[in-house]
């Protein structure tokens, strides 16, 4: 935690070391010391700690400066860290003026000059203002700030990037905040070009790609080797298990991910039936636990990227990337997993992003705090994020079109969800239209008995149906199901242009698909259990067979 500063300042240069000398002796050890002979300076240094998100607890001014009064540097001073003490130094003749500042500027204090013994005349006064100043003070968060209307479709784009690849970030809603405002006005931004990203150190972004904020961030966009033992394209649990056991087991690991780690699992509030965790944990937990893992083993990771083409290459693959650059491997496995399909219903691609959400629960929770939030789906992912929507909103509605929840999701979902005072269970029901002024304020709601429809309030919808795989990248001649999943193993000898395809001796492995050394696992291969252990699973096995197949070359 970055310490709260003491800035003095006063225009005569000995009075000022000691000041300074005398302040540091007693305060250094849990704040940090700034001074100036020029008031103007320390206005324009009180603007870049703002902006870098620096604390101020005192401020002590000299009264007679040639610049201006101490009474207006402090006036004005207040104006950017109004919860700062304030101290003003003065000789015995500006006694009148120093009690006339109490009352005009709320000054807190004013020090005759000369304050020896420093220990009888300064440090108690001052101390007992800061122990007042601390009681008093709640810290700002101390990291990455985003600023932005809270129904931008872009907002909310970097909102989910920065929560999905786990980097805590402050949100200030433009029509709301203050301090957004604040920031806005000390780097003369216009609302019109929102967002913005500030980052620790004072910089800021405008409507950045989110290629630009992970560089930024730091996050790895170039890789480390010429050739890869494995590259792994996608990191949910299947390819973050992939690429633990890859890495630790001496292969030269590559993971690419196109948005953040952890896929859809990665954005559960709460998986509650994964082996070994009876409390259950988050979907981020996970990612992050595993993201450290695959690091510690040396595994290379690349994200925001994406994988747009295969080439293969005698036994090697060249994997051109969304930037145009390529990589090459011997071997691959796809765990690019699955999408929510979109809701194919009038209005609401309107709203995506501006109260329309998919999955995303955990991102705009506490922007859904007392308000109407409907949800549609009856999976698990539903039920989860059902149960933490409703920890915010005032209730939460659960649109299926079947009478109940019993053949889609778990047992224990459904128990939770009916001991749960404000979640509603809306059953044969659909959306028929969603509405609304710049972001969704209403759903038109049928009842699949009778047609009936009525209008309903509401502050957000979040749409969790079905699954849609990621191969649409795929260009090689892997076979792919009609339903766009990835065909593996002995599933591929039922297709006629198995034989024109796979010219190998053997047979493909359990996880291999009809181009040899190119693996699927997870979601994306057909005939998947779903559940994120059984990716974990695959995700394992996967680099067991990519070891088989090595050992061929």
């Amino acid at each position: 935690m970055k310490q709260p500063i003491i800035i003095a300042v006063d225009d005569d240069a000995q009075v000022l070391r000691a000041l300074t000398r005398d302040l540091r002796s007693q305060y250094r050890k849990e704040y940090k010391v700034m001074s100036t002979d020029s008031a103007q300076e320390a206005l324009d240094a009180l603007k870049d700690l703002k902006q870098k998100n620096e604390t101020v607890a005192l401020f002590v001014s000299d009264q007679r400066m040639p610049e201006m009064l101490g009474v207006d540097y402090l006036t004005e001073a207040k104006k950017i860290f109004p919860h700062a003490k304030r101290v003003l130094l003065t000789a015995y003749s500006d006694t009148d003026a120093a009690i006339k500042a109490i009352n005009d500027v709320q000054l807190d204090y004013y020090l005759m000059k000369p304050w020896n013994p420093p220990e009888e005349k300064m440090y108690p006064v001052l101390t007992d203002l800061l122990e007042d100043w601390q009681m008093h003070n709640i810290p700002e968060f101390d990291g990455i700030r985003v600023i932005g209307y809270q129904f931008s479709p872009k907002s909310h784009e970097i909102k989910d990037f920065l929560s999905g690849n786990l980097h805590p970030y402050q949100w200030y809603d433009l029509e709301t905040s203050e301090r957004g405002q604040e920031l806005m006005t000390l780097n003369n931004l216009e609302a019109k070009d929102a967002p913005f990203v500030f980052f620790e150190d004072g910089s800021f972004l405008v409507q950045p790609e989110l290629r630009t904020i992970s560089e930024k961030l730091g996050l790895s966009l170039q890789t480390t080797h010429e050739m890869y033992d494995v590259v792994i394209v996608g990191a949910g649990p299947a390819g973050l298990s992939a690429a633990v056991y890859g890495g630790s087991e001496g292969l030269k690991t590559l993971m690419i991910e196109k948005r953040a780690p952890g896929g859809q699992a990665g954005t559960s509030s709460r998986i509650e039936n994964y082996l070994g965790f009876p409390s259950g944990l988050s979907g981020a937990e996970l990612s992050r636990r595993a993201i450290t893992q695959a690091t510690r083993f040396g595994v290379d990771f690349m994200s925001p990227e994406e994988v747009v083409g295969i080439e293969i290459k005698d036994n090697y693959k060249i994997l051109t990337l969304g930037n145009g650059k390529t990589v090459n491997t011997k071997s691959i496995v796809i765990t690019t997993g699955v999408n929510y399909r979109k809701l194919e219903t009038q209005g609401v691609e309107n709203f995506t992003g501006a109260g329309v959400y998919y999955g995303a629960a955990t991102t705009e929770a506490n922007a859904c705090r007392d308000k109407e939030v409907y949800i549609v789906g009856g999976g698990n992912s539903a039920g989860q994020g059902a149960m933490y929507l409703s920890q915010f909103a005032k209730n939460v509605y659960i649109l299926v079109r079947k009478p109940d929840l019993s053949a889609t999701m778990s047992s224990y979902l459904i128990d939770q969800i009916d001991a749960t005072d404000n979640i509603r269970l809306l059953p044969c029901t659909e959306i028929a239209e969603a509405k609304g002024d710049g972001h969704l304020q209403q759903l038109v709601l049928e009842d699949l008995n009778d047609s009936s429809t009525r209008v309903a309030a509401a502050d957000a919808l979040f749409i969790f149906i079905g699954s849609k795989p990621y191969t649409e990248w795929i260009n090689t001649e892997m076979l792919i199901d009609k339903r766009g999943f990835i065909e593996t193993g002995r599933d591929l000898v039922n297709y006629p242009d198995y034989k024109k395809i796979w010219k190998k001796k053997r047979e493909p492995y359990t996880l291999e698909t009809c181009v040899p050394g190119v693996f699927a696992a997870g979601d994306v291969r057909a005939s998947a259990m779903n559940r994120v252990a059984s990716a974990v699973g695959e995700g394992a096995m996967a680099i067991s067979f990519v070891h088989k197949y090595l050992a061929e070359m």
